[in-house]
């Protein structure tokens, strides 16, 4: 029997070509949708014929009750080893296997730097401006040599945003709850005493820490409050560790010097959101992992996925 799979999210409508599906051939349909699906039930009403479905890291969430909802579901594979919109006991639950791919870090430190030096060289204002006719030259950068980067998190990702800090002569500071003066040490940074002491030292703090329920609002009105107001914040990890309302108000009120973040808590973000109307914020559609490396990555391994779950011995399951 020939199995349908479907592959959501495709902005760029590039999947097909970024592997050999046909080695699936004769066993697996695959249909690919373009368009985000940007409701419960519209997800369940397109998949509701699918045995397999592969995701886009968190852009199309699976939680319990959209799993229920499919009792054709077999397999979910999802790029990347970790996926917190996927409930994994409800799908275990449900029988169905749940399986990652590989994810390279480079992608996600090269497009923190880049956001990091377009906030502090106000590149996209001076872009537009250039494009539309405006003035040449309206802003005045900041140099990053001898200025604090604080990084939240000092792991895979954010010890490689150290040594790419130190390269340009920045000191580096880094706290987490579990980060130890020894691990800060070997990953090139001083280990902050606390996030408010990180904050408070910091002309740019920089968030590389793993969404959980212990860092979910980590960063909220009581530790803005303790940015200067020439310091920025910078958020490419998850949308969520930031309070949101909070980031809105201390943009909006200028207490800090502005902001550059890859991640939402809706994604995509709707056209009214207030984040769209700020001017001190730089922001970009969740970049962080959308490299052409990267995907092939993503969707060799996902072949490789279906593969071995045809064979019966599924492979990088998640559980």
């Amino acid at each position: 029997m020939t199995l349908r799979c479907a592959v959501l999210d495709d902005y760029q409508d590039v999947v097909l070509s970024m592997a050999d599906w046909g080695r699936l051939d004769g066993r697996v349909d695959v249909t690919v949708f373009r368009e985000h699906l940007d409701s419960e039930d519209a997800v369940a009403a397109a998949l509701a014929d699918f045995d397999i479905v592969v995701i886009m890291r968190e852009r199309t969430p699976f939680p319990a009750s959209l799993i229920e909802r499919l009792p054709k579901l077999r397999l979910l594979v999802t790029s990347g080893m970790r996926n917190a919109s996927v409930d994994l006991a409800a799908a275990a639950r449900a029988g169905v296997v749940v399986c990652g791919t590989g994810s390279s870090k480079a992608s996600t430190v090269e497009l923190t730097w880049a956001l990091i030096l377009g906030l502090v060289r106000n590149v996209a204002v001076e872009n537009a401006a250039f494009h539309a006719g405006g003035p040449w030259q309206s802003t005045i950068g900041t140099n990053l040599a001898g200025a604090t980067l604080g990084l939240v998190g000092l792991g895979q990702i954010g010890s490689r945003v150290a040594a790419v800090a130190r390269a340009f002569g920045m000191e580096v500071l880094a706290w987490s709850q579990n980060l130890t003066e020894e691990r800060a040490s070997a990953g090139g940074a001083t280990l902050a005493g606390s996030l408010p002491e990180l904050m408070a030292a910091s002309d740019i703090v920089s968030v590389h820490v793993v969404l959980s329920d212990r860092t979910r609002g980590l960063i909220d009105a009581a530790a803005l409050a303790h940015l200067r107001p020439g310091a920025c914040l910078v958020n490419t990890s998850r949308a969520d560790i930031v309070d949101q309302a909070a980031l809105l108000d201390a943009l909006r009120h200028h207490r800090i010097a502005g902001a550059a973040v890859d991640v939402f808590a809706t994604e995509p973000l709707p056209a009214d959101d207030p984040l769209r109307g700020l001017p001190n914020l730089l922001a970009t559609p969740h970049l962080g992992y959308v490299t052409r490396e990267n995907y092939a990555q993503y969707f060799r391994e996902t072949v490789e996925d279906i593969e071995a779950f045809l064979a019966g011995e599924p492979i990088r399951v998640i559980s």
